[in-house]
């Protein structure tokens, strides 16, 4: 029975949004811990770390989210561990978020001038000791507005979840369109919704940024 759009379809959308909050959390706190050990693995002297880590984000770079969150949810299916949809976005938006956090990451570390790097190798700093009290501190100003504005598209990107069931802000907007038939309406305040938690994110990046661009007197 087809039902119009209301008030408790209006909540029913507002409180699917914790659940986009909430993955995007926990996919950007996960892929920033694995993110890390990418970039330093990126970074380092070792050559079979850097293969692997290069390949790494080659694989999760070169391939849709949509591919991987289906590889994830189904592939444990097949290995037989019964996962749930909610537990498969949270592994697959956490694997992608790693790769390129680390990549940004990567970059960013690379970004300190080589004299920094020669200069703490010339008084005996060994790779853990040299990243973590001189390149580190440094790489981490200019990570900072780039790795907010990545929090924008890890937002955006839990809407994939719904294609394997998991009902966040998307999902709740494809299950009130189906008892409502008001494409138009139901998605317009989805996408709306969208905007307020992405567009505040955007332009804090953009401060940062000018910020961490200024030159310091």
């Amino acid at each position: 029975m087809i039902r119009a759009f209301g008030y408790n379809e209006f909540l029913f959308l507002l409180s699917a949004v914790q659940w986009t909050l909430l993955l995007s959390v926990i996919a950007f706190i996960g892929g920033g811990i694995v993110g890390l050990f990418v970039a330093l693995a990126r970074t380092s002297d070792v050559k079979p770390l850097r293969l692997l880590a290069t390949g790494y984000i080659q694989v999760f770079q070169g391939t849709p989210l949509l591919m991987q969150l289906f590889l994830v949810f189904f592939g444990a299916t097949v290995l037989g561990i019964d996962m749930s949809p909610w537990v498969a976005a949270a592994v697959g938006l956490t694997l992608n978020t790693s790769a390129f956090l680390g990549e940004i990451w990567r970059g960013c570390i690379q970004s300190v001038p080589r004299g920094q790097w020669e200069a703490a190798s010339s008084l005996g700093l060994r790779y853990p000791g040299l990243m973590r009290y001189v390149i580190l501190p440094q790489a981490v100003k200019v990570a900072v507005p780039p790795t907010v504005g990545y929090l924008v598209q890890v937002i955006k990107g839990t809407s994939l979840a719904a294609i394997i069931g998991f009902v966040e802000l998307t999902r709740a907007g494809q299950i009130v369109n189906n008892a409502t038939f008001q494409p138009f309406l139901v998605f317009g305040i989805v996408a709306a919704i969208y905007f307020a938690l992405c567009w505040p994110l955007s332009l804090l990046s953009q401060r940062l940024e000018a910020r961490y661009a200024a030159p310091s007197r």
